[in-house]
This record gives structure tokens, C-alpha cells and sequence, in this order.
């Protein structure tokens, strides 16, 4: 108890006071080999004394990234909410998987009730779902049922009962239907990349197309993974034009709404996800623009028909035993390939619970906002140049040092440019003032992808993180 109450007060003091404070680091960076020593990594014969102990959490989280601090703007998640993090304490603190309701039974029911607020949001007034280990389990799942849906006997039989299938999805897709492709034993070649538009959106025309093309090759076309909120330039495919094509050809639609899907609660904006209540299934990140803590990502279906257990079920007699003093369908393991499964609900659930349905409106509305402040801000300074203006949280920029200015005809200005990005993240990385992701795209150089996620970003942010490029850059 005691090592615990104090734990408990590092963490408070070091994790949460300090990693979320504007005066504080970011990281403070080291070298992998000074890293290590400054760990002492080793694990040795014998124990180490409490205060050892204490110190060495100290040291665990002094270098850290700390993407609760205002100042990181890497990742899709970023922020800390306090109702998400005491669900994650408690749920840590109980040690108990989700895959009955003998062991777990607070969490299954109050799973099923997360699951039926989110498909609510979609749209559907019922259906299925489970919480997984990430958007791109999420994803790999939405191609099994898709491909289970269409041809049964391959659970039993496997991949030589399939004929050469073909699913369908943007080059602005996540890379996890690639990789879910390649695991589930489809191979990558059957993902056929319809094209984008200028804004990152999939082109509907051209999908038609390469259905088309994949069934006169001879695959049978089975689904469609459409994007609500692209990794790099945050776009939302047209679900409703897509939904069309599906409907046309008898495919399964599945939305990667991983990072998109939270705009849902918002009125003023939730229209850029028209048409995802005709999907078939959707991948949500309440871990993302929610700020819910990692990890909580679920999987929603419209499928009534115990599609996810039919699929996944192996009824082992030891854990699933059918003749339980209770309802043995509250019983959820069997609906997921793992046997062990985290509680990821409780940490949505209790910040829902604080925040309620407006107050977490409110912090989608002001992520929306402060993106377009950013935005604003950023065509009034010279040495800035969005590469398009954005629907989303994501601002993507380049930053144009002094050497570059005014010499956008020069033959090798793009190559120039392409190396500024590179330099400025070593800078802010190595200071510790902040963390900015940045990516070439397609014919595109090296530029700034700014995510606009945290709940406790203010203008004065926005504001530090335009005049901390200039001050890095000033002598490039």
C-alpha cells in the first residue's frame, strides 16, 4: 500500500501536473545508448529497495514523450482526460478480461451499453460489436466477417475453398487493410487502390471501374473499405456515392472511422459522415479525438445475426460452458479471435458519464475551431503555405525558411524544401519545446501535419506553435 500511495504520487506529480504543463518539456530527448545507461535496463539476481523503485519510475517517466502536453501535436491521440485515465487505473487495478460475465461482469454489461450509444451515432438502432486492440485490428476483423458473410466454409476449409477474391479501398487508406490482406491470407495483390481526388477523398467512378476490372480478371469483388478522416491530409470519403456502388454490386461496406468517427457528436459538423449508417460495419477510436486514453477502439456492425460469433467462435468447453446458472450469451469471448481481452470500456464510459453527450460536443466543436485558427494564422504570416485547406483537425503546411523565399522557380526548390521539415523536427525534438508529425505525399515534399486533438489547447498554442517553427528555422 505504501509503494502504491506513493506511485500514485509521482504519477500525479511527474505524468499528469508536469507532462501536461506548457512550461515543461515535451521529451526530454537522449540518445538510445544514453538512454540505456541513464535506465540501467539490466535485470538483475536481486531486488531493489522501495526507494530504488520510486526512482526508477521517476526516471521512466523524465523521458517520456508526454502526449498529454499541449505542446504535441505527432500523433492522432493526444491529451489527457482525467475521468478516461481513473477508468484506466481502475480497470488496471482489477486485472480482469471481458470474455465472461462470470469474471467480468460489470464490464459486460456496461461494454454492451458503449457499443449500443456508438452504433446509435452511426445511425443503427441495433446490431453488434466489440471492443479490439486497435483501428487496424478493427479493420482486419471488417475483412474476415465480410469474407466469412460471403463464403462460410472457409472457416472450416480455408483459403482453397475461396476463389481469388478482390477488396476494394482509397490510396489514402490506413496501411492496416494492406497488412489485414496480407495476414488474413488474401495477399496484398487482392486490395485493389481506387484513386483519390485532389483533397484525398476516393473517386466513386473510379471504384465502379475497378470493380469492374477485378471481376473481368476473374475475382469476385466482396468489400469495400471506405476512410471517414485519412491518416495525413484528414479527408472523408463520400460515403453516400459509395454506399451506392456497394449496394449495386452486393459488397460489404466497411468505414474506417478511426479517427473520424467522433465527429459524429458533433451537430455542427457530423455531416461530413452522411451516408455511414449504410455501412455494414465501422471502426471507431474513441482513443483519438476523444482523448479516452489508449487503448479503446471499437468495432460496430449492423449485422443481428451473431455474425462476429459464427465467424470467430471455437466454443471451448472449459471457459463457454453452455450450461452456466446464468445467460450464457452475456458470455462475449467467443466473438473475438483473442482469448484474453483488456476492458477497454470503462475509461470511455466514466469520461461519458462526467462529460455527457454535449460536453463531449463541445470538445469536438473547439478541436474544429482551433484547426481553423491555426489555419487563419498561418496565411497571414509569410514563410507559411498550407498545401490545401483542410475540412478536419489536421493542418498540413509547409514552413518556407528565409533562403527559399521568393524562389519557388528555382529547378531545385522542391528538394530544398523537402529537407526543412527533417531539420526543424531534429530542433524541436532535441529542445523539447514540441512534436509535430511531418510525411511527404504523393508528388509532395516533406510538409507539416499539424493534429489539432487535445481538449486542453488554446489559442496561445496555436499561437507558440508558429512563432517556435520561425525561431527554429530563422537561420535556414
Amino acid at each position: 500500500e505504501a509503494l502504491l500511495r506513493a506511485v500514485f504520487g509521482v504519477v500525479v506529480d511527474e505524468a499528469i501536473q508536469k507532462g501536461t504543463s506548457a512550461s515543461q518539456k515535451v521529451c526530454e530527448w537522449k540518445e538510445p545508448e544514453e538512454l540505456k545507461q541513464l535506465l540501467d535496463l539490466e535485470l538483475r539476481s536481486q531486488g531493489e529497495s522501495q526507494e530504488q523503485i520510486l526512482e526508477r519510475c521517476r526516471t521512466v517517466i523524465r523521458y517520456s514523450v508526454k502526449t498529454g502536453h499541449p505542446r504535441f501535436f505527432n500523433q492522432l491521440f493526444s491529451g489527457l482526460d482525467p475521468h478516461a485515465l481513473a477508468g484506466r487505473i481502475i480497470t488496471e487495478s482489477l486485472n480482469t478480461s471481458q470474455y465472461t460475465y462470470e469474471i467480468a461482469p460489470v464490464f459486460v454489461l456496461m461494454e454492451e451499453e458503449v457499443l449500443r450509444k456508438l452504433r446509435a451515432l452511426v445511425g443503427w438502432s441495433s446490431g453488434d460489436g466489440i471492443f479490439c486492440p486497435g483501428g487496424s485490428i478493427s479493420n482486419m476483423y471488417a475483412v474476415n466477417l465480410a469474407r466469412y458473410q460471403r463464403y462460410p466454409d472457409c472457416k472450416q476449409r480455408g483459403l482453397r475453398t475461396l476463389p481469388p477474391l478482390a477488396l476494394f479501398t482509397s490510396k489514402e487508406c490506413h496501411y492496416s487493410i494492406q497488412k489485414g490482406a496480407a495476414f488474413l491470407g488474401l495477399g496484398t495483390d487482392s486490395v485493389r487502390v481506387v484513386k483519390a481526388d485532389e483533397r484525398g477523398k476516393m473517386v466513386p467512378e473510379d471504384l465502379e471501374r475497378q470493380i469492374g476490372m477485378a471481376e473481368a480478371e476473374g475475382a469476385v469483388p466482396f468489400l469495400v473499405s471506405a476512410t471517414s478522416g485519412t491518416t495525413v491530409l484528414g479527408a472523408f470519403d463520400p460515403l453516400e456515392a459509395i454506399a451506392d456502388v456497394c449496394q449495386r454490386h452486393g459488397l460489404w461496406l466497411h468505414v474506417d472511422a478511426a479517427w473520424g468517427g467522433s465527429v459524429l457528436l458533433s451537430q455542427t459538423h457530423r455531416h461530413l459522415l452522411d451516408g455511414i449508417q449504410r455501412a455494414d460495419s465501422v471502426a471507431w477510436n474513441p482513443h483519438k479525438l476523444l482523448a479516452a486514453g489508449l487503448q479503446c477502439s471499437a468495432l460496430l456492425l449492423q449485422d443481428t445475426s451473431n455474425l462476429l460469433k459464427r465467424c470467430h467462435g471455437s466454443q471451448a468447453s472449459y471457459l463457454f460452458q453452455q450450461d452456466k446458472f446464468y445467460d450464457v450469451a452475456l458470455d462475449t469471448g467467443d466473438k473475438v479471435v483473442q482469448c484474453g481481452r483488456r476492458v477497454d470500456c470503462l475509461k470511455l464510459w466514466l469520461m461519458w458519464k462526467a462529460q455527457g453527450d454535449q460536453g463531449l460536443e463541445r470538445r469536438i466543436d473547439q478541436a474544429f475551431a482551433l484547426a481553423r485558427y491555426l489555419v487563419e494564422e498561418i496565411k497571414k504570416r509569410e514563410g507559411l503555405e498550407l498545401v490545401m485547406e483542410p475540412e478536419f483537425v489536421n493542418v498540413c503546411f509547409w514552413f518556407v525558411p528565409p533562403s527559399l523565399r521568393g524562389k519557388q522557380d528555382s529547378p531545385d526548390y522542391h528538394e530544398r524544401l523537402s529537407k526543412v521539415a527533417p531539420v526543424l523536427k531534429e530542433r524541436m525534438v532535441k529542445e523539447g519545446s514540441m512534436m509535430i508529425g511531418y510525411q511527404p505525399h504523393g508528388t509532395r515534399g516533406n510538409f507539416f501535419r499539424v493534429v489539432v486533438a487535445n481538449p486542453a489547447l488554446t489559442c496561445a498554442d496555436m499561437d507558440f506553435l508558429l512563432n517556435e517553427l520561425e525561431r527554429l528555422g530563422q537561420d535556414l
